[in-house]
């Protein structure tokens, strides 16, 4: 009798309660404890960390890419439906697709598209083929390989500015190397910056000259990647290395050489730099004719120096629909590839 009054007068304490009960249930018996101890506190700020910190980490991101970005992307929308001056930037009339209108009826622009064509065209084509070339010399093992690799990066690590002087004063029409050199064959000097031809083909080996080496590393990585099975099992089959390069490099080759062109492709649309510091006094024109006018120097025309900035935005735009373009074909490029594989 004594032993159960005891266990009436005595509640079980946790480590006594019942199998099976929860340990704080015991504890909130009392009526003062909390039920949500530390431990479960600790548990739901562990779990709101593990689902809001990935957010947290890609919110800079997101917050930059809205402020110097989309929205001047939009804003820019809205001003090439307008009549805006920079002289005036508070001063907006509504013109609609006026300044597209005025677009496709100029001259002009549609000049700068050609020369864009025309410039992206004879820079893009022997700019890839060298680094092709490269690549596959620099694949094979050479003394002071990383040597060689740095040299071929240098041309993409020097500026705009700088290059464009230099090759400015290769092809001058009085005392540059480029109209030295071609006395010796019996030809009369260039003015590079005046000709039609001539500038463009100047602008254009500029573009060579720095992305080249870029593209020839890209190149490189990829063929380090191609399995050495491939190349051995084309030599037990008695292909040499000109043979080995068409038939086994070259298609393993097909989607960073469909990457490199597209990739190339924009940033001929987007050329502004080399012509612009080239032509000089006349740079924003494109020379005294427009003989090398691009889309990215018109648009600076119109919207910095005349200060049309309704029209300049169009003209943006009107890249940007380029750019589409040229995404929709690698698209359909892309999967065209993976059909035939």
């Amino acid at each position: 009798m004594s032993s159960s009054k005891q266990a009436l007068a005595h509640p079980a304490s946790s480590a006594e309660a019942a199998p099976g009960t929860p340990p704080g249930a015991a504890r909130g018996a009392h009526g003062r404890g909390n039920p949500a101890g530390p431990d479960s506190w600790r548990s739901r700020l562990y779990r709101w960390d593990m689902k809001a910190s990935p957010y947290a980490f890609v919110t800079p991101f997101f917050v930059l890419f809205g402020a110097f970005s989309l929205i001047p992307l939009l804003y820019t929308a809205w001003y090439s439906l307008h009549d805006v001056q920079l002289s005036s930037l508070d001063h907006q009339t509504w013109a609609g697709l006026d300044n597209y209108k005025n677009l496709l009826s100029s001259d002009f622009f549609w000049n700068a598209l050609e020369n864009t064509f025309t410039i992206g065209l004879i820079s893009t084509v022997p700019q890839l083929l060298a680094a092709l070339g490269l690549a596959h010399l620099l694949n094979y093992k050479l003394r002071g390989s990383t040597m060689w690799r740095v040299v071929m990066l240098t041309p993409y690590a020097t500026s705009v500015a700088a290059a464009t002087l230099v090759f400015t004063l290769l092809y001058s029409w009085d005392g540059g190397m480029v109209n030295w050199f071609l006395h010796f064959f019996g030809v009369d000097p260039v003015n590079w910056r005046e000709s039609d031809w001539g500038s463009q083909f100047a602008v254009s080996t500029i573009v060579i000259w720095r992305w080249t080496g870029y593209n020839a590393l890209i190149y490189l990585a990829a063929m380090q990647a191609i399995p050495a099975d491939l190349y051995e099992s084309a030599a037990l089959d008695g292909a040499n290395r000109w043979q080995q390069f068409r038939h086994v490099t070259i298609p393993q080759l097909r989607p960073t050489i469909l990457f490199t062109i597209v990739v190339s492709t924009i940033g001929a649309t987007q050329l502004f730099g080399e012509p612009l510091l080239f032509g000089g006094v006349s740079g924003s024109k494109g020379g005294s004719e427009h003989q090398y006018q691009t889309l990215g120097l018109y648009m600076y025309d119109q919207g910095w120096i005349i200060g049309n900035l309704g029209k300049a935005s169009a003209i943006a735009w009107s890249m940007f629909l380029v750019l589409l373009l040229v995404a929709a074909v690698n698209l359909l490029l892309t999967r065209r590839l993976r059909k035939s594989q």
